[in-house]
């Protein structure tokens, strides 16, 4: 009797390790969504603070171009070959399509909509910092394009920085362009913004 109780009462059974092992994996994998969640909040925490520190770099630079510069002599930075000269660009970047103002507008605001919707699938940091860089630059000219003459939608954005021998342009114009450098060196290493890596 002893020894049928000792049986029937052991907690050894294999039913009783196969509910202990699928109560582990499923604790787990909570563990592991949890961490998951908590790293892409931390990416797109990056990209948002790349962003806002791009645009606020923009838009103070803007701010003190046209209260010091615009309508006074240009200034040389080294000699003639790099010198800040205020000018309104109401064409893309580098002021290139003087003429489709309004179609830089919409291309602009579509791109930050992109951006904010690939956020939430964001788990790796160069990308984040990439995104940042974009959305940053995106939101300092369309802010140009928004509140500044002629009007709504049409206006020109303030350029500044005038190397020699290349064309006008501004800090937002440089946050895209180095945003997207980036973007083409993660894409050629195979990492995509999921973190995943793959190769061809």
């Amino acid at each position: 009797m002893a020894e049928a109780e000792r049986i029937i009462g052991t907690p050894d059974t294999p039913d009783a390790d196969r509910g202990e092992q699928e109560r582990a994996g499923t604790e787990g994998t909570a563990a592991e969504a949890e961490a998951g969640g908590s790293r892409g909040k931390r990416r797109i925490a990056v990209l948002f603070a790349v962003a806002a520190f791009a645009y606020a770099l923009d838009l103070i630079s803007k701010m003190i171009v046209v209260a010091k510069l615009e309508h006074h002599e240009p200034i040389e930075i080294i000699g003639d070959w790099l010198r800040f000269e205020a000018i309104r660009n109401a064409g893309a970047a580098f002021g290139f399509g003087e003429a489709f103002t309004v179609i830089f507008t919409v291309i602009a605001a579509a791109v930050i909509v992109v951006i904010i919707r690939l956020a939430r699938k964001l788990y790796s940091l160069p990308w984040a910092i990439a995104l940042g860089l974009l959305l940053g630059g995106a939101l300092g000219n369309l802010t140009d394009r928004i509140f500044r003459s002629p009007g709504v939608f049409e206006g020109a954005v303030v350029d500044f920085i005038a190397p020699k021998h290349f064309a006008v342009f501004n800090l937002a114009d440089s946050a895209i362009v180095c945003g997207g450098i980036l973007i083409v060196l993660l894409s050629f290493r195979g990492l995509d913004p999921d973190g995943t890596v793959h190769k061809d």
